[in-house]
């Protein structure tokens, strides 16, 4: 297989890949230089990139390895927000959620059902149906249908494991589900594929200044230490939870705060909730989502201020009991501990406001210049993330010497959106040529799109690479040589965590099957045996460590312990202190 930087190939995030990029990061003058691999990051390299701009992007972990992996999996309209009155972030979420939905990702994001659960006579039906016919109005029954309303049998009939006396009727309406972490990084690949120089496991240490001018960055290979220096005419700070931490470097005060605020969620088996509908449940502080997610349900979030580790928010016994006792106030069957399969907290970051309650904060997002030549962009929701960018990119034209075209990611599909709905009616072409069941083809295409031959390609010289991973079956070998040689996955932890989500999937969390993923990437990344086995060996380290904190009663000891486990990126540098 051919291992050597392909220029034809911009996309293909590969260890020969990573060689040019650092050559090309330290001897280009940029216009941009995007600070954080996320999903609003990655958005403004790949709305940058398509404006004609000299893009370079930096993220000193993986590509969605905070916030942007470890969301409710949904590319939600925002219905909760219309009760907050927040209409245009109501209305500008339904803009792109359709847009996704219907030609820049649609074979990621896709629609599904909900039931929405009334529990009291009279006055709740016609509120939350006003707010819902808002909502439809706004955009929300475009590509999807619109509320339609259910008596308490007919609920029960598409959602027979909810009790029947914790409801008194229904009202169904759709929104949609997207993998975070693999729309993120189809977004950074796309990015890529348009002129973008996007690098992980690189991290920004300090400012290149000139008086008060920001030029640029020096940055840090987190594998092994090497250090350079990147111009560019402007940087955005778009490192989420981490964005005081990277204006600290610059010595500059920002003009906001952001404020972590941990979500947890559960998942659990499909067969333990007998349910054709995503459930949507009210709680005292917010809402409580139920989603399908192929053979499992996701269930959460939490919603609680977080003070701790950034890299590796840790969901406590009381996050987790808070979960159950929720969903188990409506469901026939009880959930319990033995019942969950996988567990992930992640951390939202939230524009800090005066209100103790990180619920009341807002989701709208902010973009101010700390100081000339850098741009912080914080705040907002997954699903207004190309928003988000074009904002961003818009602010640093100032400081681009030559003229800024207007953002145009609107009509720019992401890799593997063209040619899908015709490729999803092949489906039993495709798999009688590549001898799969048609299921798996179908699998394949919400997952990489019109890219699947790219996937499956290498399945040509070695056929036994369309087996099944032998402990994580829902997932094929070629997807894990194909995420190491494309995607930039450089560890097991990206591997299990992100670029597959056997973490989540499997109530081993990837343990059982960490040996047989490593060898299968070690000639690739370059991986002797210490390595190898190192790499096994962190993982489950990590995993342990997770599993442990989740025992805990409060987030300092469970933080303790996530804390206490190896880091992959070895060369990582703890960030710098944020002035008060």
């Amino acid at each position: 297989m051919e291992t050597d930087f392909n220029p034809d190939r911009p996309a293909d995030l590969g260890p020969a890949q990573r060689g040019e990029a650092w050559r090309r990061l330290s001897s280009e003058q940029f216009d941009i230089l995007v600070v954080g691999g996320g999903i609003v990051g990655v958005g403004a390299a790949l709305d940058a990139a398509t404006r004609g701009l000299r893009v370079a992007l930096v993220e000193a972990r993986d590509i969605a390895s905070g916030t942007s992996s470890r969301s409710s999996k949904m590319f939600h309209g925002g219905l909760r927000y219309l009760e907050q009155l927040e209409f245009g972030l109501v209305r500008e979420a339904l803009h792109e959620r359709e847009l996704s939905l219907s030609l820049l990702a649609p074979h990621l994001v896709k629609p599904l059902p909900f039931l929405y659960p009334l529990t009291q006579r009279l006055w709740e039906r016609p509120y939350v149906s006003a707010g819902l016919f808002l909502y439809d109005r706004m955009g929300g029954a475009k590509s999807v249908p619109g509320q339609r309303h259910v008596s308490r049998l007919g609920a029960l009939r598409v959602a027979p494991a909810l009790k029947r006396n914790s409801l008194v009727g229904g009202i169904r309406y759709y929104d949609t589900v997207v993998d975070d972490a693999r729309h993120s990084l189809t977004v950074a690949r796309t990015a890529a594929q348009y002129g973008a120089v996007v690098r992980t496991s690189t991290q920004v240490v300090g400012f290149l200044k000139e008086a008060d001018r920001v030029l640029g960055a020096t940055v840090r290979d987190t594998e092994t230490g090497e250090t350079a220096e990147i111009r560019a005419h402007c940087v955005i700070n778009a490192a989420g939870v981490w964005t005081d931490e990277v204006q600290a470097l610059s010595k500059q005060r920002g003009h906001f705060r952001v404020r972590a605020s941990k979500g947890v969620h559960i998942v659990v088996p499909r067969d333990r909730i007998v349910s054709e509908t995503a459930i949507i449940l009210r709680t005292t502080k917010s809402v409580l989502f139920v989603i399908p997610w192929e053979t499992h349900w996701i269930i959460g979030t939490t919603d609680t201020d977080w003070n701790l580790d950034l890299a590796h928010p840790a969901a406590t016994r009381a996050d987790i009991d808070y979960i159950l006792d929720r969903v188990n106030e409506v469901l026939v069957s009880p959930l319990t501990h033995d019942d969950i399969e996988g567990v992930y907290a992640g951390l939202r970051p939230l524009l800090a406001g005066e209100d103790d309650e990180t619920s009341s904060l807002s989701r709208e997002h902010a973009v101010a210049a700390v100081a000339p030549g850098l741009i912080s962009i914080a705040g907002g929701k997954y699903t207004t993330y190309r928003v988000m960018a074009a904002d961003a990119v818009d602010a640093c034209n100032d400081y681009i010497p030559t003229r800024v075209a207007p953002s145009i990611t609107e009509r720019v599909p992401l890799l593997g959106a063209d040619g899908y709905f015709a490729l999803i009616n092949q489906c039993e072409h495709l798999g009688q040529r590549f001898g799969l069941h048609p299921y798996r083809i179908r699998r394949l295409l919400n997952r990489y799109g019109s890219m699947v031959d790219d996937v499956l390609y290498y399945g040509d010289d070695d056929p036994s690479l369309l087996k099944p991973i032998a402990a994580a079956p829902q997932y094929l070998r070629v997807e894990i040589v194909y995420a190491a040689r494309n995607e930039a996955a450089l560890h097991l932890e990206d591997l299990l965590s992100r670029r597959t989500r056997i973490s989540i999937e499997y109530s081993h969390r990837g343990v059982d099957c960490a040996a047989e993923v490593a060898e299968l990437v070690a000639p690739i990344l370059g991986w002797d045996e210490a390595k190898t086995a190192f790499e096994v060996a962190n993982y489950v380290a990590r995993v342990e460590a997770e599993i442990a904190s989740q025992r805990q009663p409060d987030d300092a000891s469970a933080d303790a312990l996530r804390a206490a486990a190896p880091e992959s990126r070895r060369e990582i540098l703890e960030p710098v202190p944020v002035p008060e």
